[in-house]
């Protein structure tokens, strides 16, 4: 299996950091946020990787290369000054991907999420990893019924973590987000979801990325 490293945002909420670096590049304890999840895929055994690429894309490239340093193939899928936000990014880099489901992981999160090479979507096109609602996002983003979750909370986060089928998307380079097409799965009835209950940092603003720096100087 493939997999897809969506790195493409400009992390407003992080600047002045990411004036000069892409949130991506933002570390967390030794590691780079998106090193954190390569040195996951290689381990695990996924083919190669997919990263998107748009504010100061060139400085991700120079400091990942081409994964060899990882064990890891890695390709880039750079979409210009202007991100294609989350599904459009996926679309436009589709040509790199194959027909196979593979999995797409946002960069800017930090935790110890298993990825699963062998994972098999069955009848569905989209399966979601969720987590608990944090303290920044009381109210979720999903009600458990609609993504087939089966839990005791009635409403979960997205993690940044989903198996997907490439026909979901169409290779256009035009921008639109990846909720857009959660929201046609749930429709389709086409998509189902599990609870992860380990640790997991949404590293989006510089209070979140210090909380999860102390969980990594602990650790």
């Amino acid at each position: 299996m493939k997999a897809m490293i969506l790195a493409a945002g400009r992390g407003n909420r992080l600047r002045p950091l990411t004036d000069n670096i892409p949130k991506s590049l933002v570390r967390v304890g030794k590691d780079t946020l998106i090193e954190h999840h390569i040195k996951k895929l290689a381990n695990a055994g996924f083919e190669s990787i997919v990263v998107n690429t748009a504010h100061l894309g060139h400085k991700i490239q120079d400091h990942l290369g081409n994964g060899k340093h990882y064990g890891i193939p890695i390709t880039y899928s750079h979409e210009g000054d202007n991100a294609l936000e989350t599904a459009g990014g996926i679309a436009y880099a589709l040509p790199l991907l194959d027909e196979e489901p593979f999995i797409v992981i946002s960069s800017d999160i930090y935790c110890d999420i298993t990825f699963d090479p062998n994972f098999q979507l069955k009848q569905n096109r989209m399966h979601l990893i969720m987590v608990k609602n944090p303290t920044h996002h009381p109210n979720g983003d999903f009600d458990a019924q609609d993504i087939n979750l089966s839990c005791s909370q009635q409403r979960t986060t997205y993690s940044g973590i989903a198996y997907v089928d490439p026909c979901l998307f169409v290779h256009e380079k035009r921008t639109y987000p990846l909720i857009d097409t959660m929201k046609h799965c749930i429709n389709e009835r086409t998509i189902s979801a599990e609870l992860f209950q380990g640790m997991w940092h949404d590293v989006g603003t510089a209070s979140r990325l210090h909380a999860a720096n102390k969980y990594a100087l602990l650790n």
